[in-house]
């Protein structure tokens, strides 16, 4: 397809991206219950003669375009929300309260839907196939681990797969991602400690588990500002503390959660350790017991494969324009993109969705919003990427 062909069919269709995009965000889902979001994922596909597999996570969905062969490239989507109350002022907020989109996988989904219809189209011209995978679960639910896990690399194998996430960091036109480690590996912490709780006006006969808890928070950091080397990238951060019902009852127990974030998996490997040795100590010299878990899924690090940044770059430059794509430096964010480029090679880029006549509230804010025309470049990148993969990896 001509850069000009793919521009204007995406442009033709801003507004029914626009449109799917908002029903998507009325009705946000957490993961593993994105049910009516892939209805509505499947009703497109069915709508656009397009076959697919459904049910794949739960949740899941994987559309094929093209002559079912190889070479085959794949393109991805989340479609999960979080549980966070939205506060945006907008006339499509969600309907659902405690629930929202508030991570741009709606417009993920909406543009990978776009990309499909454009895709569909001109599906004549494609030489080989190109997968759509609509995963569910990617906030802390590592839906790519299990869709990974259930196949959908593989009846054709996926060569390359490629991947958006929408910023306000970037303004509308222009997207960032770079060679290498872009985000990092992750770990869940919980910490429960346990004492002896009494009467808060006789702490001599308890063993307070608040007083150790919040000792083993602050030297926590320690780990990260003494332990690790300056020139390496590491956090530890307890974001949740939970103890005790009445102001003059020391509790039993103080629970601790947070999150380890590490550039490598080993990083990640070797600072669970040391949170374990340190809390257990520090417990143990306040007559306390620590208990320390990693719950969930150890996520490792997303590593976009050097050709496949290459190839991402020309083609979103093609659509952008020159100089409209840059590099950038890794972030602490984890993604379950991670999953599939752990086994092959892609690409995970940031397309930016960021207006400075709009409030500018950051992913995971209860008043984050986006310009929702980046929506139709959004899905001419994923057209345009999908293609020249194509041509890429024709001779494998």
């Amino acid at each position: 397809m001509q850069i000009s062909e793919i521009l204007s069919q995406s442009k033709d269709i801003h507004q029914w991206i626009v449109d799917k995009r908002r029903t998507i965000h009325r009705h946000p889902e957490l993961m593993y219950e994105e049910f009516e979001t892939s209805k509505l994922v499947q009703n497109t596909l069915k709508e656009l003669d397009i076959p697919y597999e459904k049910d794949i996570a739960i949740t899941g969905v994987v559309g094929l375009i093209g002559n079912g062969g190889d070479p085959c490239v794949a393109l991805r989507a989340d479609m999960d929300a979080l549980p966070i109350h939205e506060e945006a002022d907008v006339d499509f907020r969600s309907e659902i309260d405690g629930k929202m989109h508030a991570c741009g996988h709606d417009c993920h989904t909406a543009m990978l839907l776009g990309a499909a219809r454009v895709l569909k189209q001109n599906e004549q011209a494609i030489d080989g196939t190109i997968k759509l995978i609509f995963q569910p679960a990617e906030e802390g639910g590592a839906g790519g681990k299990m869709m990974r896990e259930q196949g959908v690399l593989e009846n054709p194998k996926v060569r390359q797969i490629f991947g958006l996430h929408v910023t306000d960091k970037l303004p509308v036109g222009t997207l960032a991602s770079k060679e290498g480690t872009l985000l990092a590996a992750t770990s869940s912490i919980k910490i429960l400690v346990k004492g002896n709780g009494g009467h808060a006006a006789m702490p001599h006969l308890t063993v307070d588990p608040v007083v150790t808890g919040s000792k083993i928070v602050v030297e926590l950091q320690t780990l990260i500002s003494r332990e690790l080397d300056p020139l390496e990238s590491g956090v530890i951060s307890i974001t949740m503390a939970s103890a005790g019902t009445a102001t003059n009852v020391i509790p039993p127990t103080m629970e601790l959660q947070g999150t380890i974030r590490s550039l490598t998996s080993e990083g990640i490997s070797q600072l669970q350790n040391r949170v374990r040795e340190v809390a257990e100590s520090i417990a143990l010299a306040n007559r306390c017991e620590a208990e320390v878990t990693f719950p969930g899924n150890d996520f490792p690090p997303t590593v976009n494969d050097a050709g496949c940044w290459d190839l991402s770059k020309s083609a979103s430059e093609e659509i952008l324009g020159h100089g409209m794509v840059e590099e950038m430096g890794p972030i602490m964010g984890g993604e379950d993109f991670s999953y599939y480029t752990e086994v092959i090679p892609g690409c995970f880029s940031f397309i930016g969705v960021g207006n400075p006549e709009m409030e500018a509230y950051g992913v995971h804010h209860p008043k984050f919003k986006v310009d929702e025309d980046a929506l139709s470049l959004g899905t001419a990148i994923h057209v345009n990427t999908a293609f020249n993969a194509l041509k890429g990896v024709g001779g494998f």
